[in-house]
This record gives structure tokens, sequence and C-alpha cells, in this order.
């Protein structure tokens, strides 16, 4: 079996977001976003896409866009992503 070097594996602390990086924000497990709202992810600041099914943590699946970038849209679970806390 050949071994690798494993200097370009992404690190699982980069694929997680932090909760204090926006304060007040929660999570999208405990509010689900909307299409069009604007979220924090691991990569930044992106656009709800689309919502689909419920994933094996309980939380949905959320179909991201970054803003002003031209990559294709990308995935997150709504337990890994930060919604803004609805104004009452």
């Amino acid at each position: 079996m050949a071994y690798f070097n494993s200097s370009r594996r992404l690190q699982s602390a980069t694929l997680h977001v932090d909760g204090e990086a926006r304060p007040g924000w929660i999570s999208g497990a405990e509010r689900c976003p909307t299409v069009g709202e604007e979220i924090y992810c691991a990569e930044g600041l992106a656009e709800v896409v689309r919502l689909h099914g419920k994933i094996s943590d309980g939380s949905r699946l959320v179909e991201l866009r970054l803003p002003g970038v031209k990559t294709p849209p990308f995935f997150a679970a709504a337990s890994n992503i930060l919604v803004a806390p609805k104004a009452a």
C-alpha cells in the first residue's frame, strides 16, 4: 500500500463554522434559512440557492453560492452554517 504526503489534505477544523465568528447568529439547525437569505458558512458569507431534504444529523442540506464569485454552487449541512436571528 502506498502512503502519500498529507500536507495537501484539508483539515477538519477548516470545514466547520466557528460559532464565535458571528456573535448573536444561530445555527441553521435551530432556524432553517430561506431561499435568498444571506448566511455565514466555512467559506464566509453566502446566499442560499435551494433547500434540499434532511440529512443524517436531522438538519437540511443547503445549496449555497458565494456572492461576487463565478464558481458553481456548493452544499453544506444546515447544522454547519450560521443564520442571522429574526428581528422581532
